[in-house]
C-alpha cells in the first residue's frame, strides 16, 4: 500500500522546485536576442532570451523597466542579469531581471570599469598629480577631427572671449581603427615641441563605441605623462572617458573648455581700465604731494635768507615798539589821571605833605617810558649791527676789498674759468672802488699752473 504522506500536490511540486531553483541560480547573466516581447498595460516587459538550440522565458518588472537606457525591440541581442525561479501557476521557470543592456555595449561597458579599476589603483587618476593651468594661455593645441563642428564652435568661443590667443588646430581621427595610436602620437608631437602652454582633446557626443579612442590605455597613460597641462573636452557632460580621468581638467563640453581656457575680453578690458584710472590716481596724488613738499622748501629757505630774516626783525621791532608806545600812552594816560586826582585832592584841601608825595611820584614815572624805549633802541640796534657784519662777512665784496677782482663778460656774466674767455674779448673787472676795461690777449690756456701769474694776459681797453 501507498504511503499518502509522500504524495504531492502540483502546487507543493512546483514550490519544492522553486525553491530549489532560486537557492541553486540566485543571480545569473545571461545574453541573448530578444524575441516574443510584450508590453501590457502595467509596465512590464515579457519577452523570451533565445539562441539558435533554446530560449528562456524573462520578466523586467516596471519599477526597473524605466532605468533602461535603450529601447528593447525584437531581434535586439541584450545581456540581461536577474535570478531564476519558477511561475508555480503554470509550472514554467523563468528569470526575473535586474538590469539589462545592450550586448555590445554592456561588453564594451566591463572593459571600460576593468581598465578604469586597474589606472586608477595606479594611482592614474589621482588629483595630487593634476598639472595646474597657467593663468593666461598664450599658445593653445587642439586635438580633434578638422572637419567636424567641434572645431568651429571652439574657434568661435575663443573669437568672442580672447581672439589673441594662438590656436592650432592638430588633426586626428576621433573613432573608428587605429583612431587611438594617431591620437597618442599626434599629443606626443605636440608635447615635444614644447610650443603650447595647453593641449586640448576634443570630440563631440556618440555612443560608447563611438567614444571608445579616448578609452585607449596607451592613450591615458601618455596623457597622465604629459608635461604640458591636458584639456579633456569628449563628448556630452554626462560621457566620461578615460582621458577624462587622466586629464588635468575635465570639461563638460568643447564650447565650455574653450571658456574655461582663456579670459573674457570684456571683463578684462574693463579690469585694465579700472587699473589705469588707479594708476593715474596715484601719479596725481604723487605730483601733488611732490608739489607741496617743493611749496614747503622753498617757503622754508626762503625764510632762511639774510634778507628774510632782516625783514623779520624789523617787523618785530616795529611791532615791538608799537607794543612799547601803546604801553607808555597808556601809563601816561594813568599818570595823568593820578595827576587830576592829585589836583583833585589839592582843592579838596588834604595836606601838603601827601600832597608832596604825589608830585615826586609823579615826576618819576615821568622819566621811566624814555628810559626803556631808549634801552630796546640801543639793543635792536646792536642786533642789526651784528646781523650786517654776518651779511658783510659772506659778501663777495668783501672779498674784492682784500684785493681781488671780479672778472665779467659784457653782459654781466661772471668768468669763471679761463675757458670761459676768448681772444680779443673785452671783460670788466670789477674791484672794491670801481670797475676796470680789460681786454684779453693770447689764447687762453685751461691748464696752466695753480702758481703761474696768469693764464691768460689782460691789458686795459
Amino acid at each position: 500500500m501507498q504511503d499518502r504522506s509522500r504524495i504531492l500536490s502540483p502546487s507543493q511540486l512546483n514550490t519544492l522546485a522553486r525553491d530549489l531553483l532560486e537557492g541553486a541560480f540566485p543571480q545569473v547573466l545571461v545574453e541573448g536576442e530578444i524575441g516574443n516581447l510584450s508590453r501590457p498595460g502595467s509596465g512590464h516587459l515579457y519577452f523570451t532570451l533565445k539562441d539558435a538550440r533554446a530560449q528562456v522565458r524573462c520578466a523586467l518588472f516596471k519599477p526597473k523597466s524605466q532605468w533602461l537606457k535603450f529601447i528593447p525591440r525584437e531581434g535586439l541581442r541584450v545581456l540581461a542579469r536577474g535570478r531564476l525561479t519558477l511561475y508555480e501557476a503554470r509550472g514554467d521557470y523563468q528569470l526575473v531581471l535586474d538590469t539589462m543592456e545592450e550586448a555590445g555595449e554592456g561588453a564594451l561597458r566591463r572593459a571600460f570599469e576593468e581598465l578604469k579599476a586597474k589606472l586608477a589603483a595606479e594611482g592614474l587618476f589621482d588629483a595630487d598629480r593634476k598639472r595646474p593651468l597657467p593663468a593666461h594661455v598664450q599658445r593653445l593645441a587642439v586635438l580633434t577631427s578638422p572637419s567636424g563642428a567641434v572645431i568651429r564652435d571652439i574657434a568661435s568661443v575663443l573669437r568672442r572671449r580672447f581672439p589673441l590667443v594662438e590656436v592650432d588646430l592638430l588633426p586626428v581621427p576621433v573613432q573608428g581603427e587605429g583612431a587611438a595610436a594617431q591620437i597618442r602620437a599626434m599629443l606626443q608631437r605636440a608635447i615635444a615641441s614644447e610650443r603650447y602652454d595647453v593641449i586640448l582633446l576634443a570630440r563631440g557626443g556618440g555612443s560608447l563605441e563611438d567614444l571608445w579612442a579616448f578609452n585607449d590605455e596607451a592613450l591615458a597613460r601618455a596623457i597622465a605623462a604629459s608635461t604640458v597641462p591636458v584639456v579633456s573636452a569628449i563628448g556630452h557632460e554626462t560621457d566620461f572617458t578615460l582621458a577624462d580621468f587622466a586629464a588635468d581638467l575635465r570639461a563638460p563640453t568643447p564650447s565650455a573648455a574653450a571658456e574655461l581656457l582663456v579670459p573674457d575680453r570684456a571683463a578684462l578690458l574693463a579690469r585694465l581700465h579700472g587699473l589705469h584710472r588707479q594708476l593715474q590716481a596715484l601719479h596725481a596724488n604723487g605730483l601733488r604731494q611732490r608739489a607741496q613738499r617743493i611749496d614747503h622748501a622753498f617757503l622754508r629757505l626762503q625764510a632762511q635768507r639774510p634778507q628774510a630774516q632782516l625783514e623779520a626783525l624789523r617787523q618785530r621791532s616795529q611791532q615791538a615798539r608799537a607794543r612799547l608806545m601803546h604801553a607808555m600812552q597808556r601809563r601816561l594816560e594813568r599818570e595823568r589821571a593820578s595827576l587830576r586826582h592829585a589836583d583833585a585832592v589839592l582843592r579838596a584841601g588834604h595836606p601838603q605833605r601827601r600832597i608832596q608825595r604825589l608830585r615826586e611820584r609823579l615826576l618819576a614815572l615821568r622819566g621811566r617810558p624814555q628810559s626803556l624805549l631808549a634801552r630796546h633802541l640801543q639793543h635792536e640796534t646792536l642786533r642789526l649791527r651784528g646781523l650786517a657784519r654776518s651779511l658783510h662777512a659772506v659778501s663777495p665784496l668783501a672779498t674784492v676789498a682784500r684785493g681781488y677782482a671780479i672778472l665779467q663778460h659784457g653782459d654781466g656774466r661772471v668768468v669763471r674759468n679761463v675757458g670761459d674767455a676768448v681772444a680779443g674779448e673785452r671783460l670788466d673787472a670789477r674791484l672794491h672802488d670801481g670797475v676796470l676795461a680789460l681786454r684779453v690777449e693770447g689764447a687762453p690756456v685751461s691748464d696752466a699752473p695753480l702758481h703761474s701769474t696768469s693764464s691768460f694776459r689782460l691789458s686795459p681797453d
